[in-house]
């Protein structure tokens, strides 16, 4: 019995042993097999802080792009020196409330001699070259154009003109001079992003990020006459001291010149001259010292029509002895065609005529009540129109 019992527990020692024995090689068996990073591999994953380093270490787009045009923007100071005021120190003038709050006539002592100071912004788009609004730098005696190193040079004026209110200095200096890259402001759409870069309040190569929200914005929506602009919209901010400063596509290409801003009702708006109007206005200034812009002596209003939801183009005043009334173009004459192209708005007909020039004629189809007439004009310079 002795025996017996000893060879039962012997026998169940031997089966635990091999039972053991083989988890043991099976657990040694899963080991070999399975990848070693299963086991072996940290809760932190290394990879994980790679992503992470690489994202917070990519630059964005408008860093990039202000990286490429940065250094171009350039700050404009003007002085102009104000001569003293003509009115006798006597003067009741200077007593009347009204006058001193209409033509800000503050004190009479203040009826000295004076330099008054203005800043903007521009940019270089060539060799010492600058671009900038004409309303930055009209009627100063005296420019300063501060680059983004420190330096500050003296700037001459090679011409402006006020009715695209835009100007062209020519920095007194040596270069090399970084310059701006030029895009096509034909190629915008509306939502595009808009960079407009500048130096607000004297603060530097100050950036704001927008869209572009609108094309071919007419000046006169703005209530503004004496300009003969068609501008970029954008909620991009511009402020007091951006003006002349370049709004950049998402490239870092100039595409507009900032240039006005809309205060009170409606604030926040924004304008830029298209920079491929900008260039052809520069390069006028550079080569004739001028620009043309080619008038018929006429003022336009758009109507529309709801019933059938379409525009028209009407004559809404002539200026006497011009080329319009020459050819016998009267008021509310609706104008169908200029130069074989369809007019849907006013800045269709202004379009047409700048492209024809002054050298030659252009066709233009009107309707005059129920009949058609076709009349050939030829622009002349707007100066010429004033001159009358």
């Amino acid at each position: 019995m002795y025996q017996m019992y000893s060879k039962k527990i012997r026998k169940s020692k031997l089966k635990n042993y091999i039972y053991n024995k083989l988890l043991l090689s099976s657990a040694i068996m899963i080991g070999l097999y399975s990848p070693s990073n299963i086991v072996s591999q940290p809760l932190i994953n290394p990879k994980f802080n790679e992503i992470n380093n690489f994202q917070y270490s990519n630059k964005s787009f408008v860093t990039k792009a202000v990286e490429k045009t940065g250094s171009s923007v350039v700050t404009i100071e003007t002085q102009k020196y104000i001569k003293k005021r003509k009115f006798p120190r006597d003067s009741q003038i200077f007593s009347d409330p009204f006058f001193e709050r209409f033509f800000g006539l503050d004190l009479p002592n203040e009826n000295q001699p004076s330099i008054e100071q203005s800043q903007g912004s521009g940019f270089i788009f060539a060799d010492g070259l600058v671009m900038t609004n004409a309303h930055v730098v009209n009627g100063s005696d005296y420019v300063i154009v501060g680059l983004t190193n420190g330096k500050k040079l003296k700037g001459k004026l090679i011409g402006q003109d006020s009715f695209t209110d835009l100007a062209v200095l020519k920095i007194e200096g040596k270069g090399p001079w970084p310059k701006a890259k030029l895009g096509d402001s034909t190629k915008i759409k509306v939502g595009d992003w808009a960079i407009a870069v500048g130096n607000p309040f004297g603060l530097e190569n100050t950036v704001t990020l927008g869209i572009i929200s609108n094309l071919k914005r007419n000046v006169t929506q703005l209530g503004i006459y004496d300009k003969k602009l068609e501008l970029i919209q954008t909620d991009a901010a511009i402020n007091p001291g951006n003006s002349g400063g370049p709004l950049l596509n998402s490239n870092g290409e100039v595409i507009g010149i900032n240039t006005l801003i809309r205060s009170g009702p409606g604030a926040g708006l924004s304008f830029a001259i298209p920079i491929n109007r900008a260039k052809e206005i520069a390069y006028q200034i550079i080569n004739n010292g001028k620009v043309i812009h080619p008038m018929i002596g006429i003022s336009l209003k758009n109507e529309s029509n709801f019933a059938t939801n379409k525009n028209a183009v009407i004559v809404d005043y002539v200026v006497p002895n011009s080329p319009a009334e020459k050819s016998g173009i009267m008021v509310d004459d609706i104008i169908i065609e200029v130069g074989n192209k369809d007019i849907e708005i006013a800045s269709d007909v202004i379009s047409q005529i700048s492209k024809n020039g002054i050298n030659k004629e252009i066709n233009i189809l009107l309707k005059r009540r129920n009949k058609f007439i076709r009349v050939n004009v030829l622009p002349t310079d707007i100066r010429n129109l004033q001159n009358k």
